[in-house]
């Protein structure tokens, strides 16, 4: 394969369609919890949401899955959806959210360029809310490439901003 082309920059995944065993649990997860709008449904197979009125961000279905047992941990598939919230503030109201309805969180991370809660959603998809630093404040290397990293993330500090 050529190394030569690259992806235009203003490429962007458009949206994320996940096999869920309940529609209605996916929907009170998804909308429910984290706030999303539902645009359409497909009768009661499949269903689209949003944020912000897009026609969708994440299409829930249960065509090939309804009933069914989550994916296996050890197999090849998705990792996690990753949510990108447009502020701190914004994540950590989230959060606050999860927390409130003492929805279980399995990580939390600082990785430089960004901050990052991590979790399952109720088919066991692994599901990250982050938001990203400025460009001009993530960490980079002396030839300028961005140096990513993981460390622990202060929840304390995160949820001030929640007010």
């Amino acid at each position: 394969m050529s190394s030569e082309y690259k992806i235009p920059s203003q490429t962007r995944i458009g949206h994320v369609h996940l096999k869920v065993a309940d529609l209605d649990r996916a929907l009170d997860f998804y909308c429910g919890l984290l706030g999303f709008e539902l645009m359409t449904t497909y009768g009661d197979q499949a269903a689209f949401i949003s944020a912000g009125g897009y026609h969708h961000h994440i299409g829930l279905n249960t065509w090939h899955s309804k009933d069914g047992p989550p994916a296996p941990k050890g197999s090849a598939g998705l990792f996690h959806t990753a949510i990108l919230y447009p502020q701190r503030k914004d994540l950590a109201l989230a959060v606050k959210r999860l927390l409130e309805h003492d929805y279980p969180l399995t990580g939390a991370s600082d990785h430089g360029v960004s901050e990052a809660i991590y979790l399952d959603d109720p088919d066991e998809n692994g599901v990250e809310l982050y938001w990203d630093r400025p460009r001009e404040r993530w960490p980079r290397s002396e030839d300028g490439s961005v140096n990513m990293f993981t460390k622990g993330l202060d929840l304390n500090d995160l949820l001030r901003e929640a007010g």
